[in-house]
């Protein structure tokens, strides 16, 4: 009897030991490596004007080259704004022009009767001056007749300068405000025309850089409100490695160093470039949950992948060591 007991006992400790090793040894055995999933931010496209689609060239999971056409919203309405801020520019513009063609000659012949005007004033003015003066040194007229005599001639002479002035000036001086104002306008109509270009083209947008197609929304021959999203890109400089750190091993992850990373299905040797450390420490978020991981303070760290990769895919990333001081 002793002996069966003794025989089930050591049983019982062969079958204790078999199941520690089955549990422990595939996790002492484990190399460590940090959780991790790969994350994609898209772009959504839309029209600042609303619209029938009126072409869409591309279909989901395309991928497009930077430049690539996306889709056209019908234009006649920023098409139309915009021949009639060029119309508005050419006008202006050759408003400026005729102001700097100076004076008509019609113009130039009234200032030349100005000029004869006042000229015949001074002339009489300093007849007067003359005979005022011959009769005031006699005693025959008083001091003041001579002053407003004076006086008179002296503007006389202040109106021929003036006249003679505005003669010598006409080409351009005479219409410099009239010019600025013109220039002003020209300004205005040109910012009106960019302007509308601008709008022109937000309707037949073009691809910013290399990307996949993530969806499209409205298809050709549908309405699509403005600003409403009409696709959405996934660029390749915005897929990204979002894994979580250690606070203990926080010092070996700075931007620009590079990690190794893997994932199922994934060719051998993959890498990419740290581009962001998340300055606040977080628990471990849910979508990488592991009762290794649980409860511990983690940091954020994104990392641009050298190849593209599927949103949603686990990674395991190695851990750098830190650097020695």
């Amino acid at each position: 009897m002793t002996r069966q007991r003794l025989l089930v006992v050591a049983l019982l400790l062969i079958a204790l030991a078999v199941i520690a090793g089955l549990v422990l040894i595939p996790r002492l055995g484990r190399h460590a490596v940090l959780s991790g999933y790969i994350e994609g931010e898209p772009l959504y496209l839309a029209s600042p004007i609303a619209g029938t689609v009126r072409a869409m060239y591309v279909v989901r999971g395309q991928d497009v080259a930077g430049g690539a056409k996306l889709f056209v919203v019908d234009p006649q309405q920023p098409l139309a704004a915009r021949d009639q801020a060029a119309a508005q520019v050419a006008d202006a513009q050759a408003q400026a022009i005729d102001a700097r063609k100076g004076q008509r000659p019609l113009e130039l012949a009234v200032l030349d009767a100005n000029i004869a005007s006042a000229e015949a004033r001074a002339r009489d003015a300093a007849a007067t001056l003359r005979r005022v003066s011959i009769l005031a040194a006699k005693g025959f007229q008083s001091k003041a007749a001579l002053d407003d005599a004076k006086a008179n001639a002296q503007a006389a002479d202040a109106a021929v300068r003036f006249a003679r002035r505005q003669r010598d000036v006409g080409t351009l001086g005479s219409r410099i405000d009239q010019i600025r104002a013109a220039d002003a306008r020209v300004s205005e109509a040109q910012a009106g025309l960019a302007g509308a270009a601008a709008r022109l083209n937000d309707v037949a947008p073009s691809a910013p850089s290399a990307a996949r197609v993530e969806d499209v929304f409205f298809q050709q021959g549908e309405w699509a409100p403005a600003n409403q999203p009409i696709l959405s890109l996934l660029p390749d400089a915005r897929i990204k490695v979002r894994f979580f750190v250690p606070e203990a091993q926080l010092n070996a992850y700075r931007v620009g160093a590079v990690v190794h990373f893997g994932c199922d299905g994934c060719a051998k040797g993959l890498t990419a470039k740290i581009a962001y450390v998340s300055p606040r420490p977080e628990f471990t978020p849910p979508v990488i949950y592991s009762r290794e991981a649980r409860d511990r303070l983690v940091y954020l760290v994104e990392a641009h992948p050298s190849v593209r990769l599927n949103p949603g895919q686990p990674v395991d990333v190695e851990p750098l060591a830190e650097p020695v001081k």
